[in-house]
This record gives structure tokens, sequence and C-alpha cells, in this order.
């Protein structure tokens, strides 16, 4: 069966996924408790949670933004705007559509959650550098090649070992929204 296939590609790719905080290496539900130990500790802050990605990354970004600030309680920031987008594009090109709204609205001890299965666009790229400069955190959520640039730049990495863009941003959804969904036990506990 073609969908017995793909879920087993699925679960494999899963299980072969890799996870590191702070250059540790850590397992599947150390991470994912690190994970929602740094969003729970944004909660009551005035600090920020912006999401980037491109494509399909766009929309989990969209969907993740909506989740954690109905269900997880926190100040997020979609950069995802579409007059915001094409007027900065527009003026500065699409390199820097994502770092021109960081440089503006976020600030020390912020948290960018950078989704790109393949860790190497640009305009993600100078974001998560922008984060680092200003102080904040980056979590990333990349596939495709394990030494991806954007891997490199996270505090945060959840690396998915697949080139199926499917299987990457299935994954990606799948483990963010497994975040909020602790996230939002914990206000209840």
């Amino acid at each position: 069966m073609l969908e017995n296939a793909y879920v087993t590609q699925l679960f494999d790719r899963l299980a072969a996924s890799s996870c590191d905080v702070g250059g540790q290496v850590a397992g599947y539900t150390s991470f994912m408790e690190k994970m929602v130990d740094r969003f729970y500790a944004l909660h009551g802050t005035r600090h920020q949670v912006f999401f980037v990605g491109n494509g399909g990354s766009a929309g989990i970004s969209m969907h993740m933004n909506t989740d954690f600030l109905k269900n997880g309680r926190l100040q997020t920031h979609s950069m995802h705007d579409p007059a915001t987008l094409t007027c900065l594009a527009n003026d500065y090109g699409y390199d820097e559509v994502f770092s021109r709204q960081l440089a503006l609205a976020g600030a020390e001890g912020d948290l960018l959650v950078a989704i790109s299965s393949s860790g190497r666009s640009e305009n993600i790229l100078r974001a998560a550098r922008l984060m680092r400069e200003l102080g904040g955190t980056v979590m990333t959520f990349t596939g495709f090649a394990p030494d991806n640039p954007l891997r490199q730049l996270g505090d945060y990495n959840f690396y998915v070992p697949s080139d199926s863009y499917g299987i990457v941003e299935s994954i990606h959804q799948l483990v963010l929204q497994q975040a909020v969904d602790e996230l939002m036990q914990r206000y209840t506990d």
C-alpha cells in the first residue's frame, strides 16, 4: 500500500531525527522538555516569539504563531503579513524581509523560531544572525543536509534527515504542535 510506505517513512525519519540544545545532543523527550521550558519562560514577559519560514514552512510558521498566541499564551509575531513582506521585498530585496522586521521589533531575550527544510534560505539565515546579535534565542527546524547553515546558528535545533519536503515539513509541524500542547498542559498542572 502506497500510503503505508509514506507513513512508515515518516515514522522512520522522525525516529532518525536529531536534536541538540546549546550544541549538546539531546534525545527527543529531553529536547521537547527543554524547548517547552524555553517557551514557558517567556509566558508573562514582554518578550516575543517570532516565527519565520518560506513556502510550506511559512504555512507552518503562521499556524504555529496562532497556536502559540492563543493556546500557548505567548506574545507571538508572525512575520508573514503580505503588505509588510511585499513592501520590504520591494524596498530592500527578499533576502531582507525577515531581518528588517526583527531590526524594528526584536529585542534582547526574544525567541526566533526559524523553519526551513533546506536550512539555506538567505532571508531566514539573516534573521537568525540578527536575533543572535540582538541577544535573543534561535530555535531551528531543518532537514536535508545535516551541516546546513541554519542549524549552525541555532541554540535549539531539530533536524530531520530527509530530502523530502513533505516528510520534513510534516515532522516540523508535528514537533511544534506537540510543543504547544505540552505548553498548554503546563498551565493546567
